[in-house]
C-alpha cells in the first residue's frame, strides 16, 4: 500500500518510516508540505496518489495555544480537514493523530473510545475540532488518540527533565495522570491498525498510567540520576492552559491493539540515550 505521511520530521513522523517498512511510504516534512495550504495539500495527494494519508503534523504547544488560538486551530483543525478532503477526493483513507487532551480528566478512570470529549484548553479544543473535521470530510477515517508522546530527539517531557536534572533539584507535578507513550511503540501500533478496515476512533497509548512525577522518578532510576526530585501539586506549578487530572487512555475496540506498558517504552528510551 502506498502511504503518504505528513509531519514526517516530528517524533511520531520519524518513527512511522521504520514501522511502515512493508509499505511504500512517501514522507513529507513541513518544509515539503504546508498542511494548512489547501492547494499544496490537494497537489501533494494528487501527485503521489496514496491509498492512505497519515497525518502526524500538529501544533503541540499546549500553553502557547491559549494566546495563539489561530495557529493552533490552523494546524490542528483546518489542516486535518484539508487532508481528509483531499484524501477522499482521491479515493484514499486517512489516519489522523489526536490527543488525550480532548477529555476533561474528571471521569476517575481511563477513557475509552465511547467516552464523550470535553476539552479544558484551547489546544484540546483544536484537537477535537480536527477530529470532527476529519470525520465530516472522509468516511474512511481513523482517528487515533494518544498521550504524552516522546522519542529520541525533539522537544518532549523526558528530554526536558533530563536537561533540568543536570542543573539542580527538580520539582514535578504529581496530581496529573496519563499514559506515557514511546513514539516507536505508537508507530508500530498504527502500522497494525492500518492493516484492518476498522475505521473510526481508536485509543493507542502506552499501557498503564503514571503521573509526571512517577514518570520522572522511573527515568531517574533507569539513568542512575541522583538529583533531588520533589513532587508538587498542579496548584503549586500553575500553567497557562488547564490540564486534565486523569486522562489515561484504554481501547475498548476489537481487534485489540495494545501497546507495551509505558515502563517498557521508557526503558527503551533510556537505553538509547
Amino acid at each position: 500500500m502506498k502511504i503518504l505521511v505528513t509531519g514526517a520530521g516530528g517524533q511520531l513522523g520519524r518513527a512511522l518510516g521504520p514501522a511502515l517498512r512493508k509499505h511504500e511510504v512517501v514522507a513529507l516534512e513541513r518544509a515539503r508540505l504546508d498542511v494548512t495550504d489547501a492547494g499544496a495539500v490537494r497537489e501533494a495527494v494528487s501527485a503521489h496518489g496514496p491509498a492512505l494519508v497519515v497525518n502526524a503534523a500538529a501544533y503541540n504547544a499546549v500553553d502557547a495555544a491559549e494566546t495563539d488560538r489561530e495557529a493552533a486551530f490552523r494546524a490542528n483543525a483546518l489542516a486535518p480537514g484539508l487532508l481528509a478532503e483531499a484524501a477522499h477526493a482521491a479515493g484514499a483513507s486517512i489516519l489522523h493523530v489526536s490527543s488525550d487532551y480532548v477529555f476533561e480528566g474528571e471521569k476517575g478512570s481511563p477513557y475509552d473510545e465511547a467516552d464523550a470529549p470535553h476539552p479544558l484548553s484551547a489546544y484540546g479544543e483544536s484537537k477535537l475540532a480536527g477530529e470532527r473535521a476529519v470525520r465530516d470530510a472522509n468516511p474512511k477515517h481513523y482517528v487515533v488518540r494518544t498521550a504524552w508522546v516522546y522519542a529520541h530527539g525533539g522537544k518532549n517531557f523526558p528530554s526536558t527533565i533530563l536537561a533540568l536534572a543536570a542543573k539542580g533539584p527538580v520539582r514535578v507535578v504529581d496530581d496529573q495522570r496519563g499514559s506515557p507513550t514511546f513514539a516507536p511503540h505508537l508507530a508500530e501500533a498504527i502500522a497494525r491498525l492500518v492493516e484492518i478496515p476498522a475505521f473510526g476512533i481508536w485509543h493507542l497509548a502506552g499501557a498503564g498510567e503514571a503521573s509526571w512525577y512517577e514518570l520522572t522518578r522511573a527515568l531517574f532510576r533507569l539513568r542512575g540520576i541522583e538529583t533531588p526530585l520533589h513532587p508538587v501539586s498542579t496548584a503549586e506549578f500553575p500553567r497557562r492552559a488547564r490540564r486534565p487530572r486523569l486522562s489515561s487512555l484504554v481501547s475498548a475496540r476489537e481487534p485489540r491493539i495494545v501497546l507495551p506498558p509505558w515502563e517498557e517504552g521508557l526503558a527503551e528510551f533510556a537505553r538509547g540515550l
